[in-house]
């Protein structure tokens, strides 16, 4: 009986969390406060509380914080050295002439970029340049936008920085081999859908409304901006540590710096000592900077995943009642649902959804290798369109749209790639 009650409270803080998090409260205090919650209802003794909860989860939670530190630098050195910039501007001129090309190139200049580069402050930093080309050929401003963060969202199943912020709940994954090999097919099958998406959409560019739009978003025209001249050859350093792990099998560390150190070289901001220690510590403090308040976040997470595992047994008759045993119903069944990841909910894993994956992940009726994928799909939606990731809300500020039309463009194709992406996770671990 005390069990059952415990359960019910358990569930209720979490329909209150559900609720904190759709008010748009601050989610970090929110899974501080839940940890204590669910380690108070829990009945967890203190010394184990303080332990198990508080101290161990982010102690050994200490690694992914290095990789998204590294992940975070090289993605300030992609920005600050003028690759990123010199790609986009390359684009802008290859497709002046053609719109529909033009914009299909944007699309995959942002996949190549964010294959490596994350974070709010590189997505502005490549959105200023990346946001007006695409007005300038004649696409409206909340078709542009949708195009844009849905290209964000495609290659982050690649993305070192995230996948290590997600495999805090499922710490037996690995990032390379099989996962890999799923994790480029899927961002493969979102690229795809958004070409499809913006061809089905390419009656609504017209060149005569770019002059309008440019005006109302206060940007210059792209050919006036200063972009500094880099080797052509720089051009694929995005992609180096992805390959460096799987030709190689190299750590991503090792291959985030080796492509870091390339990317200041190649440019030249390695000539001289001088300039190239300044380079070095003006990226190194901008890019600890970006990630500083993501890093607290995500203690709050941890702690929080730490207090739902020590729960997770207390779930376990009502998920082995309610989850199918067929990893193929499981997989469909996700992707049906992916829609209740957004606005942070019960499929978002930096959300709501953090209890399901942390519950999910400590009941052991799924591996980690299946588990990871399954709930990333869903939360890659959400990435890609929701409303309360934070470049998506900085891009419906700048580009002047509203939330009703962004999610309107976005979630119809995301629910579908979502489905498709999850038979793909049945595919690739669940046979």
């Amino acid at each position: 009986m005390t069990s059952t009650i415990i359960s019910v409270l358990l569930l209720l803080t979490f329909a209150g969390f559900i609720y904190y998090i759709i008010k748009g409260s601050n989610l970090m205090i929110g899974f501080f406060i839940m940890a204590i919650l669910w380690s108070v209802i829990g009945m967890v003794p203190f010394n184990t509380a303080i332990q198990k909860v508080f101290a161990e989860p982010a102690l050994n939670y200490g690694p992914t914080i290095i990789y998204i530190v590294f992940g975070s630098w090289f993605g300030r050195v992609l920005v600050d050295s003028g690759i990123a910039p010199a790609i986009s501007e390359t684009t802008n001129k290859v497709g002046k002439k053609r719109p529909l090309i033009a914009a299909i190139l944007v699309i995959f200049v942002t996949t190549l970029i964010f294959v490596s580069a994350y974070g709010v402050g590189s997505v502005i930093a490549i959105g200023v340049i990346l946001l007006p080309i695409l007005l300038s050929v004649g696409m409206p401003r909340d078709l542009a936008l949708s195009v844009f963060a849905l290209s964000i969202g495609a290659p982050m199943y690649i993305n070192v920085v995230l996948f290590n912020q997600i495999k805090a709940f499922f710490p037996k994954a690995i990032y390379g081999g099989k996962y890999l090999e799923f994790g480029i097919v899927a961002t493969l099958i979102q690229v795809v859908a958004i070409i499809v998406f913006l061809i089905l959409h390419r009656k609504k560019i017209n060149p005569a409304n770019a002059e309008k739009n440019l005006e109302i978003i206060g940007a210059v025209d792209a050919d006036q901006a200063q972009i500094k001249s880099v080797p052509k050859i720089t051009f694929i350093i995005p992609v180096v540590p992805v390959f460096m792990n799987m030709v190689f099998g190299w750590d991503a560390i090792p291959a985030l710096t080796l492509a870091t150190l390339l990317a200041i070289f190649l440019t030249g901001n390695g000539s001289g000592w001088k300039k190239f220690s300044d380079f070095l510590n003006s990226t190194i403090k901008q890019s600890i900077s970006d990630i500083a308040g993501l890093i607290m976040f995500l203690m709050a997470l941890i702690m929080f995943s730490g207090a739902a595992s020590i729960n997770a047994p207390r779930f376990k008759p009502i998920f082995e009642a309610i989850l199918p045993n067929s990893h193929l119903v499981l997989a469909l069944m996700l992707g049906v649902l992916a829609p209740l990841a957004l606005f942070r909910g019960p499929l978002h894993v930096w959300g709501a959804g953090a209890a399901t994956a942390a519950v999910l992940s400590g009941t052991g009726l799924f591996s980690d290798a299946f588990l990871l994928p399954l709930l990333y799909v869903p939360s890659l939606m959400a990435v890609s369109t929701d409303i309360t990731q934070s470049w998506n809300v900085w891009g419906l500020d700048y580009m002047k749209v509203d939330t009703k039309s962004f999610l309107k463009l976005g979630i119809p194709v995301m629910w579908i790639v979502s489905i498709l992406n999850e038979l793909l996770v049945y595919y690739f671990f669940g046979r």
